[in-house]
């Protein structure tokens, strides 16, 4: 353990100045120890304490691969947004399939998978409930490109972006944390699997809408995202799958939240929640655009097994 006197603050922030080795010299201690206890720490506190060199190599490579934000325009047309797919090895839901024949059908100037498209629980903070299965990273992976090329096939011709998600985003924060040395190394980062998607943290499309994973929390979020941002802010991460207007003098703007496509009570879920009730929906968002502006977005939900509701229309998938 570090030195008595070096208290948690202190030494998080001997670590983010100095490094590992530094602090080890600087506490006479050896840098095993230093590992040690950052690990500790970051179990306990839920964070991750970024040294130095990771901050100016790790770090900012993270960002370039995840650019700040994407623009797009869109004049008149469609953009298609599902999200929090939580792709799981061997299962195809009804709203994936959906969103497939959507893409087909309507042609969209865009698709976005907004985030959390990998669940990873077995490179999660949190400990395994039990024992039970967990699927391999590289079946995850596998399972999500099998999944994204489909919605490829179905509308080529679309751009694709993919907002990170915090599911997503436990891959690099593994590796970064974990292997430093691997930094630059094809493959480290989520990007380099699927390199027919724009990764980034928020789309803004026509500058007034925005589109990003997440914002606020709660069962308000919805409704703050759209008063607080300034914007229409369409996000996922709550699965709520819900449109809420809000009008002032500067017009209408809405708060979206484009819910999962994975089941409510799927192998994703059924242990971490304790198989309780969920407030959840499994479905997707399509926004039309005309002539630049926004019209009221369009809800597909799934009603049952290979059914959805759209706009009072009963669709088999």
């Amino acid at each position: 353990m570090a030195h008595p006197t070096c208290d948690e603050a202190t030494f998080i922030e001997l670590i983010q100045t100095l490094g590992a080795d530094e602090t080890a010299r600087k506490l006479g201690i050896a840098t095993r120890t230093i590992h040690q206890r950052r690990a500790r720490i970051e179990k306990q506190r839920g964070i991750v304490i970024v040294s130095p060199h990771a901050r100016s190599t790790l770090r900012a490579e993270a960002v370039s691969e995840h650019p700040h934000r994407l623009k797009a325009m869109v004049h008149t047309g469609v953009v298609l947004i599902g999200s929090d797919s939580h792709y799981w090895p061997g299962v195809v839901t009804t709203a994936h399939r959906a969103f497939v024949k959507f893409a087909k059908i309507l042609k969209p100037q865009i698709i976005i998978k907004n985030g959390d498209e990998l669940d990873f629980p077995s490179i999660s903070r949190f400990q395994p409930i039990g024992w039970e299965t967990r699927p391999k990273v590289s079946d995850e992976i596998d399972a999500t490109k099998d999944r994204l090329h489909e919605i490829t096939m179905a509308c080529p011709k679309a751009r694709r972006i993919w907002p990170l998600g915090n599911h997503d985003a436990r891959f690099e924060t593994r590796l970064a944390t974990q292997a430093e040395e691997y930094a630059n190394v094809h493959g480290v980062h989520l990007k380099d699997h699927f390199p027919a998607w724009e990764p980034c943290w928020g789309v803004w499309i026509n500058d007034d809408v925005v589109v990003k994973h997440r914002f606020k929390g709660g069962i308000y979020s919805v409704r703050n995202n759209a008063l607080l941002a300034g914007r229409t802010l369409i996000t996922g991460h709550l699965h709520s799958l819900k449109v809420w207007p809000h009008s002032d003098y500067n017009g209408t703007r809405f708060g979206v939240d484009t819910g999962s496509l994975a089941e409510p009570y799927g192998p994703q879920f059924v242990d971490y929640t304790e198989d309780n009730p969920k407030d959840w929906r499994s479905g997707f968002v399509v926004l039309y655009f005309d002539k630049g502006r926004l019209l009221w977005p369009q809800i597909a939900h799934v009603i049952g097994d290979g059914l959805i509701d759209f706009r009072g229309e009963i669709i088999e998938v």
